[in-house]
């Protein structure tokens, strides 16, 4: 019996089988593997939508914030406030792609704050695939499996 540890939050057009595999890597990871994993998921997504988030401050110091919380030197506070500057962007965006690649970027930040933020990221980054590439399954495909490789 498979057990579905998390649960979409999003409407996506995902590959189920290969989120649940996901979800049962996840299931064996440590915060900070996920916080980790989490920022390199939302730098990779950035590149694939070729936008340059070292110009944003706030993703910056939202990436360094986590990076900080991973050895001990900033509280679950900062990092929630963090993540909340970079959702803070999302909503002002008109782009729905970069919103959505905004929405990854804050949903990692917030894995110092809940572990859980980590497969809400992976679902976000779903959605800038299914936004990007309207019914491209494979470029799902791709995507599912480029998480689960560097999650393992």
């Amino acid at each position: 019996m498979i057990v579905i540890a998390t649960i979409a939050k999003i409407k996506i057009k995902d590959i189920v089988e290969l989120r649940i595999k996901l979800d049962q890597i996840y299931e064996d990871k440590s915060q900070i593997d996920l916080a980790k994993w989490a920022l390199q998921l939302s730098k990779y997504i950035f590149s694939l939508i070729e936008y340059d988030y070292e110009n944003e401050s706030a993703i910056v110091d939202g990436f360094t914030t986590n990076e900080k919380w991973q050895i001990g030197e900033a509280r679950m506070h900062d990092v929630r406030q963090a993540g909340f500057k970079v959702h803070k962007l999302a909503r002002e965006s008109k782009d729905t792609v970069l919103q959505a690649a905004l929405r990854v970027a804050g949903q990692a930040i917030g894995t110092g704050h809940m572990r859980e933020h980590a497969m809400v990221a992976s679902d976000y980054a779903i959605k800038v695939v299914n936004l990007k590439y309207p019914n491209d399954m494979e470029a799902v495909k791709e995507l599912r499996e480029w998480q689960i490789r560097t999650m393992e």
